[in-house]
């Protein structure tokens, strides 16, 4: 496996682009079922609150040790300044749009006996308007980059990605997208795509064997113009197709805790790599490491160097 060290990580700047969101946790005690409906009833006895969606791809970057600055679209209550306070003590250099009508997204996990038993999702759709301020700033942070990672979790962040992957592209710099919804011709010229077996299952359809999978991936590929196409299998670990062929490597978890945010961490060490020089190839079994500590760990989390290399 690839070694790179805390220096060269450290010289490494990506630049998120997306959809950010809070992630509260609230646990309690499940002592007894509601009389009133046949649920749990939770005593909530802790509460918790973490950066999730792009601001958790950002933070995963700095806790390898790479160097990542955070374009995104909030609202302005009382998330958006939680959010901002959580981003404000870890290094990420934070760049964020407000719109007044956005909500930002909250995502609230009641957690009792150590599993989730409900999740409930606050949220609207960003305006076009300060979509478009975004691109202005977007334009003005990408010459101090390394590599560029769009971060779409469907939330309305990235309505002008086409445009701004055309202007990383002109710039030379490479474009690593975790994909969201149906219509991938958006992300047409970038780097590499990560979909997960779902995501891509909704795009090419299902697949019959590995030699299916490889045509069907081969051809989305080439018809977006990707240099490779990253798929992440869950337990059967993850490939990675490009113009070279196919390679896979195997799931590395010891123990499966949760998934949440796994996604993340594996885009985000990619990203840390290629920006710090290594190819996609050589990046691919770190990232599939990466991925194999975080499910590891409970809610959205991340992976420091230590844990990666030593």
């Amino acid at each position: 496996m690839t070694t790179i060290s805390k220096q060269q990580l450290s010289q490494a700047r990506v630049l998120v682009v997306g959809d950010v969101m809070l992630d509260r946790y609230w646990y309690g005690a499940v002592d007894r079922i509601s009389p009133e409906a046949p649920v749990p009833v939770v005593r909530v006895t802790r509460e918790d609150e973490r950066m999730g969606g792009a601001a958790n791809v950002a933070y995963n970057l700095v806790t390898l040790g790479a160097q990542s600055s955070l374009l995104t679209v909030v609202g302005n209550d009382e998330a958006s300044h939680k959010l901002e306070a959580l981003v404000a003590g870890t290094g990420i250099q934070a760049h964020f749009g407000r719109d007044t009508e956005l909500k930002t997204t909250v995502k609230l996990r009641v957690i009792g006996r150590q599993q989730q038993l409900l999740r409930m999702d606050f949220e609207n759709t960003p305006q076009t308007e300060i979509l478009a301020s975004q691109t202005a700033a977007f334009i003005e942070l990408l010459p101090q980059q390394d590599a560029v990672l769009f971060s779409d979790y469907g939330k309305g962040g990235l309505a002008h990605v086409s445009d701004m992957i055309a202007r990383a592209r002109t710039a030379g710099k490479p474009i690593l997208i975790d994909p969201k919804g149906t219509d991938y011709s958006r992300y047409q010229g970038a780097t590499v795509i990560t979909p997960n077996k779902a995501e891509l299952q909704q795009v090419i359809g299902n697949w019959h064997n590995e030699a299916d999978l490889t045509s069907k991936a081969q051809t989305l590929r080439e018809q977006l113009g990707l240099q490779a196409l990253l798929l992440t299998r869950s337990e059967e670990g993850m490939t990675l197709f490009d113009a070279q062929g196919q390679i896979s490597v195997s799931a590395q978890a010891l123990e499966v805790f949760d998934v949440t945010g796994a996604g993340d961490t594996v885009i985000a060490t990619m990203a840390a790599m290629v920006a710090a020089g290594v190819s996609l190839r050589d990046a691919l079994p770190l990232a599939n490491r990466a991925g194999g500590v975080v499910v590891g760990k409970f809610g959205t989390a991340t992976v420091s160097y230590e844990e990666l290399f030593v």
